[in-house]
C-alpha cells in the first residue's frame, strides 16, 4: 500500500535521536537537503571515527522559549551546499531520526547557521521522498508533537502509525 502524508508549508517536528522535540520546520520542496540551525559546532574523534558536536536552541535563543541543547552525532559527510542566495558553504551532515505526522524515518541533515531565518529547521525534499507531499496553502496540519505520540509500526526503514498499516 502506497500512501503519502500531506504536510503544510510549515510543520512541527521532533528529532528524538538528538533529544530535540517540537522544533518548527519550513517544509521546502525546492531545497534538496534538510538543514538545522546550530549555535556552535565542533569536531572530535570517537573510537577512531569523525564526530561533530553542536549546540542548538530549539525555541531560538532570542525567544527565550528554549534551553540550549548540546548534541553529538557521527559525521556522515561534508559537502558544499548552495543556499537560496547562491552562496556556497561547506557543511557537516549527520543522520538522525525524524518524527513528523505520525511517521518516523531516518534523514540526513546539514548543520548550518540559520540565524535570522524564521525557522530553525528546513525540511528538504530528500527527507520527504516517497512519504510526504506538500500543500503550500496550509500550515501546521499535524499540530505540535506531544511527549506520548501515537503507536508506531516499523516497516523496512520507515515507521508508520499502527492504524495506517496492514502489518499491525
Amino acid at each position: 500500500m502506497t500512501f503519502r502524508v500531506v504536510l503544510g508549508w510549515r510543520e512541527w517536528v521532533d528529532l528524538p535521536g538528538l533529544g530535540v522535540h517540537a522544533i518548527r520546520a519550513k517544509v521546502d520542496s525546492g531545497a534538496r537537503t534538510s538543514a538545522l540551525h546550530v549555535d556552535a559546532q565542533w569536531r572530535f574523534v570517537e573510537r577512531g571515527a569523525p564526530w561533530v558536536g553542536f549546540r542548538l536552541t530549539p525555541g531560538g535563543a532570542h525567544s527565550g522559549a528554549g534551553m540550549a541543547v548540546d548534541c553529538a552525532a557521527p559525521l556522515i559527510d561534508e559537502r558544499d551546499v548552495t543556499d537560496s542566495g547562491g552562496h556556497r558553504t561547506r557543511r557537516a551532515f549527520v543522520r538522525t531520526r525524524l518524527r513528523l505526522a505520525g511517521v518516523e524515518r531516518d534523514i540526513d541533515i546539514n548543520l548550518s547557521d540559520r540565524r535570522g531565518m524564521l525557522f530553525p529547521m528546513l525540511l528538504g525534499r530528500t527527507a520527504m521522498a516517497r512519504t510526504f507531499t506538500v500543500d503550500p496553502a496550509r500550515s501546521f496540519l499535524h499540530g505540535r508533537p506531544g511527549a506520548g505520540g501515537m503507536p508506531m509500526v516499523q516497516i523496512d526503514s520507515l515507521a508508520v502509525p499502527a492504524h495506517m498499516s496492514q502489518h499491525a
